[in-house]
């Protein structure tokens, strides 16, 4: 048998990855960042076990985040027969994502007082 020592997520960790979804994040792509802060690299198994996320589910999170520009996502060989596996990593700080949030949420603050104005003239 196997022995995998797998980072799990924790209340915390749950804690943050439901403020980012309240940011309008994908569960999946909030449980796969959280997790990412915490690790310096993960392998998709790791992030299935880790998150609780299955295959699919770690796939298209990651590609949501990679199209953002926020993780990094290498390609490493399996030794023996077998496909290559996928190990994911942070491209930018958690503080850096959190920073590029907080300006999403302003700018729609600012069209929603926008259009409030605008309404208000009529």
């Amino acid at each position: 048998m196997k022995y995998l020592d797998v980072n799990q997520f924790d209340e915390r960790d749950e804690e943050i990855a439901d403020a980012l979804i309240s940011l309008g994040m994908s569960r999946n792509a909030a449980k796969m960042l959280v997790y990412l802060q915490n690790v310096d690299e993960a392998s998709s198994h790791e992030l299935e076990k880790g998150t609780g996320l299955h295959q699919p589910e770690v796939s298209i999170a990651a590609k949501n985040l990679k199209e953002r520009g926020w993780i990094n996502m290498r390609e490493v060989p399996k030794t023996g027969k077998g496909r290559p596996y996928n190990m994911f990593s942070l491209k930018i700080s958690f503080s850096e994502i959190i920073d590029q949030l907080e300006k999403k949420q302003e700018k729609a603050v600012d069209e929603v007082r926008s259009r409030i104005e605008l309404l208000k003239k009529i």
